[in-house]
């Protein structure tokens, strides 16, 4: 165990002190830790009439004693502290492990949002490249990537309506769970007496969703039915939900709709019709490998011969831009295997290809194995880049890229795309750019107005969403407390 002395920030340092440490229990303190046998100190200090960022670490494994501290500007403002502090921190647990985060400092989720506020103050390219690598220590390339990111989401970003909405529909029912999910998604066959009444109410939510959208004045633009995995429901149910949406939406503004039929052996010819009949024009089909080996580990129920058959059905039914799923660092994968992987699904020809790195999760079964990918890390983040290279040589461009908290080695989640195909939602969602009105279990609504940001959660489990549905509806009010909020105007539900 490491105990942790950070009277402010304790948040930012903590995570720091996890890229370091995967797994070690660390131990926040509000005290300076006397006897704790490894520690690590960070906090500001007044020395000589001035405040200085000072870090002190003592630990046992690896074996290290050393201190850092520099002055803190006059008047600096506390994200300028918190900065100084991660940066003396990081190169202290460098020097004492010899470990070296690819994203330096940076814990966040989206630091391709930095790239854009630094961006819009001003800077250029070379300049944010520097302050990037200088003053948070990420890694050239992958400040690169961040950068190459941005610019391809700058034309889609730019056209962002600031009274459109986004609409996320949760289908949590997957054929079996994967080792590494930790998504709310129950399997099919443990839950399949909930589903018709989970679609029943989820129909009747997204009624009154329409409702409140429309008395916003809030004007559909994208589409979103994920999970869990949709094309789990049969062709009808598929066609139940899409209905409802297309019954009670405004959708002539509607610019994308998207299905992830995620499980290559639940997509069939019946059920892409039914989406290609409902206006669908995004799918995706996601093997995560192409090694039947691994798959069958992981706990997928299929083969990737059925991803080139999903394909070749997809191809056939309608004219869908179809996204292909892959995780680096599964259990049991090696380069050779992730390489021969990428291999045939770029033979697949698919608009999107998303790269994910495997993140272990505490409510996956994942979490108790510690077979993950057992390169160093620095053959993992060369197999990304090498990803990231074949992926350009084929015409693929960085389209949207986010962070996990668990992801193996603090590395990324990249999603790439061909020219003019990228995922709108995608982008939207990730620069939390525009409002997501969620539905179904596990939905989490976001309410957007520039950089103020509201979170409405619906109840995460099927049984629950069902059994509480008159609280799932009432907490709809959220929505014209929000904009009423915003505009100072009194706005009723249509």
């Amino acid at each position: 165990m490491i105990t942790l002395f950070s009277p402010r920030f304790a948040y930012e340092m903590e995570h720091i002190s996890r890229m370091y440490f995967p797994g070690e229990k660390i131990r926040l303190v509000k005290s300076m830790p006397q006897e704790a046998e490894q520690f690590l100190a960070v906090r500001i200090l007044e020395q000589d009439g001035a405040p200085t960022a000072y870090v002190r670490a003592r630990l046992i494994e690896p074996p290290f004693s050393g201190e850092a501290r520099e002055p803190v500007g006059p008047g600096a403002p506390p994200a300028e502290q918190e900065r100084l502090l991660g940066v003396l921190l990081c190169r202290l647990l460098e020097e004492a492990t010899g470990v070296r985060p690819p994203w330096g400092i940076l814990t966040g989720v989206r630091p391709v949002r930095l790239c854009r506020q630094w961006a819009e103050a001003g800077l250029g390219r070379a300049a944010i490249r520097r302050r990037f690598t200088e003053q948070y220590l990420v890694d050239g390339e992958k400040a690169d990537l961040a950068m190459e990111t941005a610019a391809t989401q700058r034309h889609i970003l730019k056209e962002v309506n600031p009274r459109g909405f986004n609409l996320y529909i949760s289908i949590p029912f997957c054929p079996t769970r994967c080792l590494y999910c930790s998504f709310v998604s129950q399997s099919v066959d443990k839950a399949a007496r909930l589903i018709p009444e989970y679609l029943d109410l989820l129909c009747k939510e997204l009624k009154a969703t329409a409702a409140h959208a429309r008395g916003l004045g809030l004007v559909l633009e994208t589409v979103y039915m994920g999970g869990g995995t949709p094309t789990s429901l049969s062709a009808a149910q598929l066609d139940q939900v899409l209905g409802a949406v297309a019954e009670h939406f405004d959708c002539g503004s509607l610019r994308e709709c998207t299905v992830e039929a995620g499980r290559p052996d639940t997509v069939t010819p019946e059920k892409l019709r039914v989406l290609a009949e409902r206006g669908v024009d995004r799918v995706s089909v996601n093997p995560q490998t192409m090694n039947d080996g691994i798959l069958q580990a992981i706990g997928r129920a299929h083969s990737a011969a059925q991803v080139r058959e999903a394909m070749r059905m997809t191809r056939a039914c309608g004219d869908f831009a179809v996204n292909m799923d892959l995780i680096a660092g599964l259990p049991g994968e090696s380069a050779g295997s992730f390489s021969s992987t990428l291999d045939q699904v770029l033979a697949l020809g698919p608009e999107n290809v998303t790269v994910h790195t495997l993140t272990v999760k505490r409510s996956s079964a994942l979490r108790e194995r510690d077979d993950a990918f057992a390169g160093s890390p620095l053959e993992l983040n060369a197999l990304l880049q090498s990803a990231r290279d074949r992926l350009a040589g084929a015409g693929y461009a960085p389209y949207y890229l986010y962070r996990q908290k668990g992801c193996v080695q603090n590395l990324e989640n990249v999603g790439f795309s061909l020219p003019g195909r990228e995922g709108l939602y995608n982008v939207y969602s990730m620069e939390e750019a525009q409002t997501i009105l969620a539905v179904g279990a596990g939905g989490v609504t976001k309410l957007v107005a520039g950089s103020d940001i509201r979170r409405v959660c619906n109840h995460k489990y099927p049984y629950e969403y069902i059994a509480r549905f008159d609280e799932v509806l009432g907490r709809k009010t959220a929505l014209e407390e929000f904009y009423e909020r915003i505009t100072g105007e009194e706005i009723h539900a249509g």
